[in-house]
């Protein structure tokens, strides 16, 4: 007696959906052990890592913006000589929001938020103000601290970083 061989159109799918089951539960097992294993020494962020020297205090001019693509942020300097650095993402629905310095003002690509030098909102749907990261001046240096992002929801006075009177 002669075996006939059985390869229909089903059993090469079913065998098919089995392969493929199978690598996907191969895929889930491996990205398990990969969330679970340790972090490689040295690779770790330091506060450190999170600190962008911006400059001297006298490179920027009173009333512009500064970006920093490696920071992801923007150093703005009020007219009255106080600086704010702010957050690249428009916090409606976190796009890049870039600055206009035609407009003077910063305008969402998105759904055309507009933020005005200070982060505030001047056209909604934006439902707040830029956020902000810390800055800190110290001879005569301006550093931003990226690491630690605060979120506003408006703009108040006191979010401004103003050099020391020497």
């Amino acid at each position: 007696m002669k075996e006939k061989e059985s390869h229909t159109r089903r059993s090469f799918l079913n065998k098919l959906w089995l392969l493929l089951g199978g690598l996907a539960f191969a895929e889930l097992i491996v990205m398990v052990f990969t969330y679970f294993r340790p972090a490689e020494p040295g690779t770790e962020t330091t506060d450190e890592d999170n600190i962008i020297t911006a400059g001297p205090v006298d490179n920027f001019e009173p009333g512009t913006v500064s970006a920093f693509v490696a920071g992801k942020f923007y150093l703005a300097r009020l007219e009255d000589g106080g600086f704010l650095a702010m957050s690249r993402r428009c916090t409606h629905l976190s796009c890049t929001v870039p600055w206009v310095s035609a407009e003077n003002k910063f305008i969402c690509p998105c759904h055309s938020s507009e933020f005005d030098i200070r982060g505030e909102v001047a056209n909604p749907p934006a439902p707040r103000a830029l956020d902000l990261y810390p800055i800190d001046i110290r001879n005569n240096i301006l550093t931003v601290d990226t690491g630690k992002l605060r979120k506003r929801s408006v703009f108040a006075p006191d979010q401004v970083t103003y050099p020391k009177k020497t």
